[in-house]
């Protein structure tokens, strides 16, 4: 008895392994981690798991976004916060039984490239690859619908009604409609805090003073037009150039605007300009006032605007051509409307590398609102019925950016 004892614990126990290793062959895709990066035409989403998975990829509109579906799969980890030029959010939604569909919203219309699976090697798990290419929004709406899906399984194809049916996302992780919401424009005062920017020759005005006072009457202006508004500093503190792009991205700006005043050694100059983002200055003047703008990044300990050439060729180009057509847009119309109310320099609109510019994902400009090198225009920009007739100019250029046919047809 002893000897068929022990035997039929040995087949037990066989039998046991058997069905845990059946068990595990059948068991959920164990999707460990999600990761986004940029390419130089659009980005890069990896999912890396345990084993191969059946996958779809197809784009929904309102908002503009594409949808991973994962057959039977367990989701370990995803971003919900991205800093990328096209990919805004994620969030995962749970589908017909263990399946999911995983949603990345876009900050701008893109299209699906390729998707395809990549099999273990060099030491890395299986891996899911979406290749994203930023487009148009013609092109994108030509691209919705099941003829554009990319699947490795036309068996997971989806249906009519589960490729359009939203509710398939968990309600609560909805993301709300961009044409539901009201446009969000950052405001920058120039300086601030250690950094006191340019001293009026004659008043001994500080620059940071009348940027933030300048920041703080826009943002009324704006707020009663029913913008929502914030300002990179609300007091006189010192906040590095790049921090500043961060602020405008964790607001999720719709439009950034830093706010400066000039200074000269020639006391006659006056007027406003306006200046957009270029790896190439317009000419010396805004050549010299990038440079000494960047700098003030040294007086924080840190020079942040000290990047090799290398790096900030990646940051101009890393989807610039887009958002460098939009600022230039925004400029046009602010330089339109302040031709109404104030003097002018000659060439308004100008191009220089500035740090505070270099947002690849948000439309920007930085306003020198006059010389404080110049008496009549140091004394107007300390007066508070100036800086509301400047900040009228401004609420108005931003009205015809945001009712811009082709700005709008982003929304």
């Amino acid at each position: 008895m002893g000897l068929m004892k022990r035997l039929l614990v040995k087949i037990f126990t066989v039998f046991c392994f058997m069905l845990l290793f059946a068990y595990r062959a059948q068991a959920a895709v164990d999707i460990q981690n999600m990761r986004i990066g940029n390419q130089s035409d659009g980005a890069r989403v990896v999912f890396d798991m345990n084993k191969s998975i059946d996958y779809r990829v197809f784009l929904l509109d309102d908002p503009q976004r594409v949808v991973v579906d994962l057959e039977d799969a367990d989701i370990k980890q995803l971003y919900t916060k991205i800093s990328n030029q096209v990919v805004k959010q994620t969030r995962v939604g749970r589908m017909s039984g263990n399946d999911k569909r995983v949603v990345l919203e876009l900050s701008r219309p893109a299209v699906v490239k390729k998707a395809f699976l990549i099999p273990p090697q060099s030491g890395q798990n299986w891996r899911l690859v979406v290749d994203l290419a930023m487009t148009d929004v013609k092109n994108f709406h030509n691209k919705i619908g099941n003829k554009y899906m990319l699947t490795n399984n036309k068996q997971f194809a989806p249906d009519a009604v589960s490729f359009e049916d939203k509710s398939l996302e968990k309600p609560e992780e909805k993301a709300v409609s961009k044409v539901n919401r009201k446009r969000i424009v950052v405001l920058d005062p120039g300086h601030g805090g250690k950094d006191p920017g340019a001293i009026g020759a004659y008043n001994k005005t500080y620059e940071k003073n009348i940027t933030l006072a300048m920041g703080k009457e826009l943002k009324q202006v704006l707020q009663n037009k029913g913008y929502v508004v914030y300002l990179t500093r609300e007091n006189d503190i010192f906040i590095p150039l790049r921090q500043r792009i961060k602020i405008a991205q964790n607001y999720k700006a719709d439009l950034f605007m830093s706010i400066h005043a000039d200074s000269a050694r020639n006391r006659s100059a006056t007027g406003l300009s306006i200046y957009t983002l270029s790896d190439t200055a317009s000419d010396q003047e805004a050549a010299a006032l990038a440079e000494r703008e960047n700098k003030a990044d040294i007086i924080g300990g840190i020079d942040l605007g000290g990047n090799t050439k290398e790096v900030n060729d990646i940051l101009i180009s890393l989807s610039q051509n887009d958002t460098r057509n939009k600022s230039s847009k925004y400029a046009t119309y602010l330089v339109q409307e302040m031709a109404k109310s104030v003097k002018l320099v000659k060439n308004t609109h100008r191009f220089a590398g500035f740090a505070v510019l270099k947002a690849p994902d948000i439309p920007a400009a930085l306003l020198e609102m006059g010389y404080l090198s110049n008496r009549t225009e140091e004394a107007n920009l300390r007066t508070p019925a100036y800086r509301r007739k400047l900040a009228d100019a401004v609420a108005r250029a931003v009205d015809k950016y945001f009712t811009d046919p082709e700005i709008a047809a982003n929304w």
